[in-house]
């Protein structure tokens, strides 16, 4: 349970902040200003969410 929370949350980040790189919002990267990174960040941000979903289902499940 704890794995997929915490694999969930740093792909929410990681996710954000490619989403932000690519919009311009973050600058100094390679990334800044590519819209194909804000769509493949926002697919990362969608896979986490599931993640954590998933995780507090199982935690208040009671199940492992």
């Amino acid at each position: 349970m704890w794995v997929r929370g915490i694999i969930g949350a740093l792909l929410c980040v990681v996710g954000v902040v490619w989403i932000a790189q690519a919009t311009n919002v973050l600058h100094g990267s390679g990334m800044s200003g590519h819209g194909v990174y804000a769509i493949l960040g926002a697919v990362v941000f969608v896979i986490g969410a599931v993640l954590l979903r998933w995780a507090w289902r199982i935690r208040n499940s009671g199940t492992a």
